[in-house]
């Protein structure tokens, strides 16, 4: 095996001849920086630490030759497509990082995603990520500190090309979602985040999650760590519930009836529960949860399209993109006169918004209920495709993601299918 500095040094100059006849090599030494994990990444942004700060800097610069190898490379070695602006590792091996995660004591957390993380075309959800939350400096700086990166491919993304006849074409993909898990040391999921959320909501969720992680690393029987998982989700479904209903309140709406709240000093709700059972003493942990749920519910039938893009509004501030976001949308959309790219600018920010709110209120607490009463909660493959098939409605067994309809006629032979 080379050594480290035989390995790199080869790599560097690979890197700037790129003659073909060293394709081979050049492979082999981006294997083993990758190999080496965090540490290689770490190697090979100190060496382009310059030119990577030149292209944050200004974003307007265009990619030369040498800056492409250069991205290329970070990305390939990363397991992420601009890992240049974050700086993350990610494992695509499950069982490496939960042998990471026992070494260091960090918690896992686990991407999973329609497409590849390393690809332009991954999923709409997966390009945000890179977008709003891997290229945020804070999120980036906790991600690489305090946790331990995988992400593991779903399915392939769909992706779909309009040809205008005229040589231009429009690439996109179509539907699916991702998911965030944060695992413990075995790989077993404690928490869960579910599509897209602003960076500072995102922020919070997982260093809850590290907490609960933190809590259960010195439980050493499943009926303890029942009661942790317990109580921590039953706190977060509470404190949900609550903040949905203040959110109702401060945009004119109404509590619908059959729930009772709990207020604090000031009038805010602390608490919200289905009023026969808050009466009822004699009632378990997995009954107070299903109602927790079922006041989350009777509050979604209250919130039409309008009333989410209000309290969508309440959580602008959590959708705030950093310097480092706004300047990737800007290398993206180069082409954009400056009103038109401020207006896309600010119309994402509200996107970003909107989907936070939905994914906490309406995805995160069924989750939480899944990840304390669901069988397969026990193996996060199977749970994932719960999650796929019952949460994000793209069962696996749809082979079409819900995009073909037999039933409906499109007057063209096979209904298009190729």
């Amino acid at each position: 095996m080379k050594s480290k500095f035989s390995v790199l040094s080869l790599f560097l100059l690979i890197l700037f001849l790129g003659q073909t006849a060293l394709a081979v090599e050049s492979a082999a030494a981006i294997e083993e920086l990758r190999s080496r994990g965090p540490e290689g990444l770490q190697d090979l942004r100190l060496r382009y630490a310059a030119q990577i700060k030149k292209h944050i800097d200004d974003p307007t610069l265009k990619p030369d030759g040498e800056w492409l190898r250069i991205t290329k490379a970070l990305d390939t070695v990363s397991g992420q497509k601009d890992s240049y602006l974050s700086g993350l590792y990610w494992y695509t091996d499950l069982t490496e990082a939960r042998k990471v995660s026992q070494q260091t004591g960090k918690p896992i957390l686990s991407l999973r995603l329609l497409g590849k993380l390393t690809d332009e075309l991954s999923c709409a959800n997966s390009r945000f990520f890179r977008t709003v939350l891997y290229s945020n400096a804070e999120v980036s700086g906790v991600l690489r500190d305090r946790f331990v990166l995988h992400w593991q491919s779903v399915r392939p993304a769909p992706v779909i090309t309009i040809d205008f006849g005229d040589g231009r074409k429009l690439e996109r993909t179509i539907t699916g979602n991702s998911i965030h898990y944060v695992l413990d040391s075995s790989g077993l999921p404690i928490d869960a985040f579910p599509g897209l959320y602003g960076p500072q909501a995102f922020l919070r969720g997982i260093r809850e999650a590290e907490g609960l992680f933190k809590l259960l690393v010195p439980v050493d029987t499943a009926a303890q760590r029942a009661v942790v998982m317990a109580n921590y989700h039953r706190v977060r479904n509470t404190r949900s519930s609550a903040a949905w209903a203040n959110d109702t309140a401060r945009i004119g709406g109404k509590i619908p009836g059959g729930l009772t709240v709990t207020q604090g000093p000031n009038g805010e709700y602390t608490a919200i529960a289905v009023a026969q059972l808050a009466a009822t003493k004699m009632v378990t942990e997995r009954s107070i949860l299903r109602e927790i749920q079922g006041a989350a519910e009777a509050l979604a039938k209250v919130t039409d399209e309008t009333a989410w893009r209000k309290v969508a509004q309440l959580h602008a501030a959590d959708a705030v993109l950093d310097s480092r976001s706004i300047g990737l949308i800007k290398r993206q959309n180069s082409a954009l006169p400056e009103q038109e790219f401020a207006t896309m600018l600010k119309k994402f920010q509200e996107l970003v918004a909107l989907d936070t709110v939905r994914n906490e209120y309406l995805m995160h607490s069924r989750l939480s209920l899944w990840l304390l009463q669901d069988p397969t909660r026990t193996d996060l493959e199977k749970f994932n495709e719960k999650v796929y098939a019952e949460l994000f409605l793209t069962p696996r067994s749809d082979a079409w993601l819900g995009l073909l309809q037999r039933d409906v006629y499109v007057g063209i032979d096979n209904g298009g299918i190729h």
